[in-house]
């Protein structure tokens, strides 16, 4: 099994937001973010879906409100059909799509992948169409597709044979999942999204304001520790100094 990490789409935001003793109310970070693509003997997975093309040149558009909290970075248009298209691939050659949570800069692609089964969290589907889900950043034209969705819980083995298994990481919002991947070569490897947005949040345990529950994301910063201990490697899904150090692209882990 070989894995690609994927550009899909850059964001500006608040450095407040994410690092609390930060007192400049106006100073921007850049966040890249990332879909990630296992290339598995029984098919293609991807692990999020990134932003939607069309937010690059009209992001209030597709997000109303929320495109000037997280804001598209210039005539930034990666995304992650063009990333897939580099690596010769088109949605269709996905077979499964898993979704860490259902905020739109992680799946505002979904609607591209119409052979795929896509997997998420029940509890994070639960939210999603409940009635504080706008409030949340939810956004039904993002996650709610007739593609089939299929729920789960922690420890669900996406492909059946323990190389790609979600693990609970709550905190950044209720069904917040992650993932667990085994490569022959590179060991195992743990996706967190938003779960740690920056690398600093979980070395300093800062929670993020905009974390719906800052004891479940403490909780899950120590799941995450323990597994790091154990020699796996991490990947923040928003940490740009990280992302600069990792293979992207047609160069892959395996």
């Amino acid at each position: 099994m070989k894995m690609h990490i994927l550009d899909a789409g850059r964001l500006a935001m608040k450095k407040r937001v994410y690092v609390p003793d930060c007192t400049d109310k106006t100073e921007m970070i850049e966040l890249p973010v990332m879909a990630i693509l296992f290339r598995h003997a029984q098919g293609n997975i991807l692990f999020d879906t990134g932003c939607h093309p069309s937010v690059s040149t009209d992001a209030e558009a597709r997000w109303g409100k929320l495109a000037g909290v997280m804001r598209p970075i210039g005539q930034h248009s990666n995304n992650v059909i063009d990333s897939l298209a580099a690596l010769d691939l088109t949605p269709d050659d996905i077979n499964v799509v898993v979704n860490s949570h259902f905020h739109p800069d992680h799946c505002g692609c979904n609607e591209f992948f119409t052979k795929a089964r896509f997997v998420a969290h029940e509890k994070e589907l639960a939210e999603a169409r409940g009635k504080n889900a706008a409030a949340q950043g939810y956004m039904p034209r993002e996650w709610d597709h007739p593609m089939q969705m299929d729920t789960c819980t922690d420890g669900h083995d996406v492909m059946g044979d323990g190389l790609l298994t979600t693990i609970d990481l709550p905190g950044h919002t209720p069904g917040m999942m992650g993932l667990k991947a085994f490569l022959e070569n590179t060991g195992r490897v743990l996706l967190v999204s938003d779960a740690v947005s920056l690398r600093r949040n979980l070395d300093n345990d800062e929670v993020p304001r905009n974390a719906v529950d800052a004891n479940a994301l403490r909780r899950s910063y120590e799941t995450i520790r323990k597994i790091e201990a154990t020699g796996a490697m991490v990947i923040c899904c928003h940490d740009d100094e990280e992302y600069r150090g990792l293979k992207k692209g047609l160069e892959a882990y395996d």
